[in-house]
């Protein structure tokens, strides 16, 4: 009799225990999980990963270099022969003087009281001065008239005339 109390008992046990799983789960099935397609930026993404690494196989070379000279050492070059003595040249024309841009533009003279100020420009930066101001260490301002500006070089004495234009 213990053998059929312990089997009913046992059998009785399991289907408590089924019927409490059935119990604890909802009826319907469950959904697959929703795979969402790669956005468009990872798609640009993997593409430019892909032609990044084309690229770097590209770079790489496919040749061993060859190191077959000496890059701190000049070769000896052949003397070349003469067949005939070149006749003398003539002398050079002395060179024709070429006109130097000034490095500086008259944009603008100023009057205060009686005192003149020059508003220079220059490629770095804008200068006002007076007269006998020195202008770049190279030039002293000679005179300030009321269209115009002399400069005179320290170095060579020449005067550089500059117009308001």
């Amino acid at each position: 009799m213990i053998n059929k109390r312990t089997v009913l008992l046992v059998l009785a046990l399991a289907a408590l225990a089924a019927w409490l799983a059935a119990a604890s789960t909802s009826g319907v099935p469950s959904a697959r999980p929703i795979v969402a397609a790669p956005a468009a930026i990872d798609a640009r993404g993997a593409a430019l990963a892909a032609e990044i690494n084309r690229l770097h196989d590209r770079l790489r070379p496919t040749a061993t270099p060859e190191h077959n000279r000496n890059l701190f050492q000049f070769v000896a070059r052949a003397p070349l022969a003469s067949a005939a003595v070149a006749p003398a040249a003539a002398p050079a024309p002395p060179p024709i003087p070429v006109a130097v841009e000034p490095p500086f533009k008259l944009i603008g003279i100023a009057e205060d009281a009686g005192t003149r100020t020059a508003i220079l420009s220059s490629p770095a930066q804008l200068l006002m001065v007076k007269q006998g101001d020195v202008v770049a260490t190279k030039y002293r301002v000679a005179a300030i008239s009321a269209d115009a500006i002399e400069l005179t070089d320290s170095v060579d004495g020449s005067v550089l005339r500059l117009v308001l234009r």
